[in-house]
């Protein structure tokens, strides 16, 4: 078997980037941390649950070309391969998100292992995957789109913005992430917490910062993600900001970012 025949066999490690706030800078998070880690070297698939399909906007996937989309792979009438489109990052693919998502909430809730269709698709297509990493993009809710999610995933990345109630929302999610492990996902952990729209010349970001560590300690990645102009500028321009403008301090941010949740994982397989 030949190198690349045997890193086809090892199935994709799947992080889903959850909180169910909104505005925290999730899909943000999940566009160029997917583009830094592709341009670590690793093959990676995005997987837009929101229905707002704001990754899929951010990696200019046009809304004509999103036919297959999550919602048909959720609902059987699609498979990950015919869904994923290739986006202009070299090893990066996406499964785009349309407004048909919004309806799935309410599909699902009638449909027979109604928080399993993400897993399933996704197995059914990790026996030939081309990924070494699958991240998947969740609405800003708690709902059954972030269920399947949860579901379906390894481990658990949380984008936190810096403001006055970061922990409170942080907590509840923890306490849905532990539901899930109980219930349905005993496999499903937390990869990290990472700290976004941090601003230095605010005492609060500096305050929210040393709550945050001082209450989960390692699980809060080292890097943040500072306030930045050019990744707000960079969807409008359907470009993850490492590829709209690789120099400015965000995408600097994204790629140590990057190469932190893969040291992690190195770690983590290390000890397995």
């Amino acid at each position: 078997m030949s190198e690349t025949d045997s890193r086809m066999v090892v199935a994709p490690r799947i992080l889903a980037i959850v909180n169910q706030k909104g505005g925290v800078g999730k899909t943000t998070t999940a566009v160029n941390l997917a583009t830094a880690m592709a341009a670590c070297q690793k093959r990676v698939l995005v997987v837009d649950l929101d229905p707002q399909g704001n990754a899929s906007t951010g990696f200019g996937v046009p809304r004509k070309a999103r036919d297959a989309d999550s919602y048909a792979v959720l609902i059987g009438e699609a498979s990950i391969a015919e869904a994923a489109i290739q986006t202009e990052v070299p090893g990066l693919e996406v499964v785009p998100a349309s407004p048909n998502l919004s309806g799935a909430e309410i599909e699902l809730v009638t449909m027979e292992h109604r928080e399993f269709r993400l897993r399933e698709a996704l197995v059914r297509h990790a026996a030939g995957s081309p990924y070494d990493y699958i991240l998947i993009d969740c609405p800003p809710s708690l709902g059954l789109l972030t269920l399947n999610a949860l579901v379906a995933s390894d481990a658990v990345l949380v984008p936190l913005q810096c403001e006055f109630y970061a922990l409170e929302g942080l907590s509840q999610l923890i306490r849905t992430v532990e539901r899930v492990r109980k219930s349905l996902n005993p496999d499903l952990e937390i990869q990290g917490v990472v700290l976004t729209m941090f601003d230095r010349r605010n005492n609060l970001s500096e305050q929210v910062a040393a709550d945050v560590r001082g209450h989960f300690g390692d699980v809060v990645y080292r890097t943040v993600i500072p306030r930045n102009v050019r990744v707000s500028e960079a969807p409008s321009y359907g470009k993850p900001v490492i590829v709209y403008d690789m120099a400015c301090s965000g995408a600097r941010a994204y790629l140590d970012l990057a190469r932190e949740v893969l040291r992690r994982e190195r770690a983590l397989a290390e000890a397995a």
